[in-house]
């Protein structure tokens, strides 16, 4: 059945979808359209895609990942916004939006209220949401609190820390990759980066690691994880799990048996970073979800295949329903 809209206010930040890393966003904070938050702090947002899409489909709210990761790392999404707007809020710490002054602000229900501050500004009644990678924690905790304001849930490469399970399927793959000329150099930085606290040296070590994380290591994947050392926000990662005791999580849990949306959830069976099984522990917790894994895609799916990850969901979000691919 066709969902009615309202057509997002033309306050707009103009964005190349292309580029990542800071200089994709410096000296533009300004020009950001900006929304209120439940406590009154202003956080910017941008607005990709057609100013005024000749389709008439409704925009896409997008959630980065990390956690903490600036924004600019999902660019365009493979396409999404060639048809429609895509909605990219900074989360608190991140791109352009101010650091909290209360840490507790970090943590992801916090951050699920500060998107519902911003559906309410945008005047959406009911809306679609994308959130990738530990963003679908933030994305599980809104659908549990504002389970009638979601029409379709897209969540891409989540974890299963809010199921209560670290599957160790992610290991795996990446010791199956053994034989690929970048593995031995990924292996040893992997080790490296669970003994240092150096920021200089995780930036670093962080780029040699980054072939696990991609279905290939090709211009495309290299390109992009060349921006991840400029986007790490090591304060607000460190909080996004803040106060999240399993009370919270399993109330949080028990609430999602009510969201009636259609869910997708996508996994890439070359994803070493959040594995494929975290992903179907994810999609059992909603009565209505739908799992579809790609083949040869890592934790950046529309890198490693853009046209099919594209397809996948523009069919989702045009008919609730998501073929095999």
């Amino acid at each position: 059945m066709p969902l009615s809209f309202a057509r997002i206010p033309v306050r707009r930040w103009t964005y190349d979808a292309r580029r990542t890393g800071p200089s994709a966003r410096s000296g533009h904070t300004a020009c950001m359209p900006h929304y209120r938050s439940y406590d009154g702090t202003e956080l910017p947002y941008r607005v990709l895609g057609p100013e005024e899409p000749e389709t008439g489909l409704p925009p896409l709210v997008c959630l980065a990942g990390g956690p903490a990761r600036d924004a600019d790392y999902l660019g365009g999404l493979g396409g999404l916004d060639a048809a429609r707007q895509l909605i990219v809020p900074d989360s608190r710490g991140t791109g352009s939006a101010p650091a909290a002054e209360d840490p507790a602000a970090y943590a992801f229900p916090r951050l699920a209220e500060d998107l519902e501050a911003l559906r309410a500004h945008l005047g959406l009644e009911r809306f679609a949401l994308l959130a990738h990678s530990a963003a679908a924690a933030t994305a599980q905790a809104y659908a549990a609190g504002h389970p009638d304001r979601l029409s379709r849930l897209v969540l891409v490469c989540p974890g299963s820390r809010l199921q209560g399970e670290l599957p160790d399927d992610a290991r795996q793959i990446f010791e199956s990759r053994a034989h690929e000329e970048w593995w031995p150099d990924a292996s040893v930085a992997v080790q490296r980066l669970s003994e240092t606290g150096d920021m200089d040296e995780v930036r670093d070590l962080l780029l040699r690691a980054a072939p696990l994380a991609y279905g290939s290591w090709d211009e495309p994947q290299r390109a992009h994880a060349a921006t991840e050392g400029g986007q790490l926000n090591p304060v607000p990662r460190a909080g996004f799990w803040q106060s999240v005791d399993d009370r919270t999580r399993e109330a949080l849990l028990t609430a999602l048996r009510d969201v009636t949306c259609p869910v997708l959830v996508i996994t890439g069976d070359r994803d070493a970073l959040s594995g494929m099984r975290a992903g179907e522990l994810v999609a059992a917790s909603f009565p209505d979800a739908r799992l579809r894994p790609l083949h040869l895609a890592g934790h950046y799916p529309w890198i490693d295949d853009p046209d099919r990850f594209r397809t996948l969901v523009e069919t989702f979000l045009h008919t609730g329903e998501a073929p095999l691919p």
